[in-house]
């Protein structure tokens, strides 16, 4: 049985709010309070209301695991990882941890804001129970990760909200506690930092140390992590494996969900000429439609009812989007030239996109699904956000990224063909 390094029994929290003064307040809000309350009446309530932003949260990681904690603003995540971290306690519950702890959960968490970036370096790691030497043989590493070697002896209190993420992130990665804590602290950073931020952690994962990650970027969690815990309102909804849990958190809304079905004709999107049936994602061999390995080709399949087309051709366009609402691509029926010649006809008709492997890049794509004729121009049936998948590119196999763990930019990812030779075996003069 593996060794356990975190284990969570019960864990809960609660907060008060709508106070309407704090009983640690200055000595003139205290004066001011004594004066004004005779003014301000007896019904007047001084009470708050409890808000538990964590409730009987449970869970066993065992050491050298990857585990990712998802879930929408207010879910609980920080609440969570503040508790483990031990900087809040919890109101119920307890939570043991077995190693020397990381971690960054805010910009400029653990570090002595009057103090230069050398000495927080050193102060870190002797919080963290190291010796002086092993704290410089990092040193140089930690500060080349940072880039930060100019200011080194610049008290933190200066640094940028950027400066002292990536000198968190460093002290954190590099002086190798046991277990880590990464907070979605890490967008504050650049796009190049969080590259650099992404690949370390990956290397952290395959170390065998213990890493809690917290991320709203779901290719992320399931590039990093083989489990993830689902958290909705302080509670656990879903333990379980990444691809499982991601389904749950992506099915928790419209347009998140690798299947969409309207099984009642009169309530689906459309009108008297098409209505939609259903639109859903099928990935290659199977497997959860809302999680694509990047190497296999996927299909989106439409099905529409047609009643009355008439002289009308319907036909059916999608349109892909990432997280940004970048228009990735879209495309219609019309590649298939027989069926776009053919006449129409009542009935039900289904039309598949072929999407190949090594084509789309990582990240989550959204489709919206349409139904319209040409000449003239008339849009039928149309769902935005019909149907969602995301697309995980696991640095193994022969996908297009190969060998390189930080982030590969760009909204396709295509597998182009290539031919290299060497020419010659002469070096360049003067070499």
């Amino acid at each position: 049985m593996a060794e356990i390094a975190i284990s969570a029994s019960g864990l809960a929290k609660k907060y008060r709010i709508g106070l309407r003064r704090d009983p640690y307040g200055r000595l003139t809000e205290t004066l001011w309070n004594a004066i004004t309350k005779p003014l301000r009446g007896s019904g007047t309530k001084d009470r708050g209301d409890d808000f538990w932003a964590l409730r009987d949260v449970s869970f066993e990681v065992p050491r050298g695991s990857v585990v990712g904690i998802i879930g929408r603003n207010g879910a609980g995540k920080s609440t969570l990882l503040k508790i483990l971290s031990r900087i809040t306690e919890p109101t119920l519950g307890r939570a043991e941890l077995h190693g020397r702890v990381g971690s960054l959960l805010e910009v400029g968490t653990g570090f002595h804001q009057e103090l230069t970036g050398r000495e927080n370096i050193l102060l870190s790691g002797a919080i963290l129970g190291m010796r002086r030497s092993e704290i410089l043989r990092k040193f140089d590493e930690i500060v080349a990760f940072a880039d930060i070697g100019q200011f080194l002896d610049t008290p933190v209190k200066r640094y940028s909200s950027g400066m002292k993420v990536r000198l968190g992130f460093a002290v954190a990665a590099f002086l190798e506690p046991e277990i880590l804590f990464i907070d979605e602290v890490l967008a504050v950073g650049d796009a190049e930092f969080q590259k650099k931020c992404l690949g370390k952690m990956s290397e952290i994962g395959k170390g065998g140390r213990t890493v809690i990650f917290v991320s709203h970027s779901m290719p992320a969690i399931q590039r990093l992590c083989d489990r993830a815990i689902l958290l909705d309102h302080g509670r656990t909804v879903v333990d379980g494996p990444t691809h499982e849990v991601v389904r749950r958190y992506l099915e928790s809304g419209p347009g998140q969900t690798g299947s969409r079905e309207w099984p009642d004709p009169a309530s689906a999107p459309g009108d008297d000429v098409a209505r939609l049936k259903s639109v859903r994602v099928l990935p290659a061999g199977g497997g959860p439609a809302e999680e694509i390995d990047i190497r296999l080709p996927i299909d989106i399949e439409v099905e529409y009812w047609t009643k009355a087309p008439g002289n009308l051709r319907p036909s059916v366009n999608l349109h892909f989007y990432n997280d940004e609402g970048v228009c990735l691509f879209i495309n219609n029926d019309w590649n298939d030239r027989d069926w776009w010649n053919a006449s129409r006809r009542p009935g039900l008709v289904r039309a598949v996109c072929h999407i190949p492997g090594n084509f789309l890049a990582e990240g989550r794509v959204v489709v919206t699904a349409v139904v319209s004729t040409y000449n003239p121009t008339m849009v039928h049936a149309t769902e935005p956000e019909a149907v969602a998948f995301v697309v995980v590119d696991r640095s193994e196999g022969d996908g297009v990224r190969g060998v390189f763990t930080n982030e590969f930019p760009g909204v396709v990812r295509p597998m182009l063909g290539w031919q290299v030779a060497q020419v010659s075996d002469t070096v360049a003069p003067g070499d």
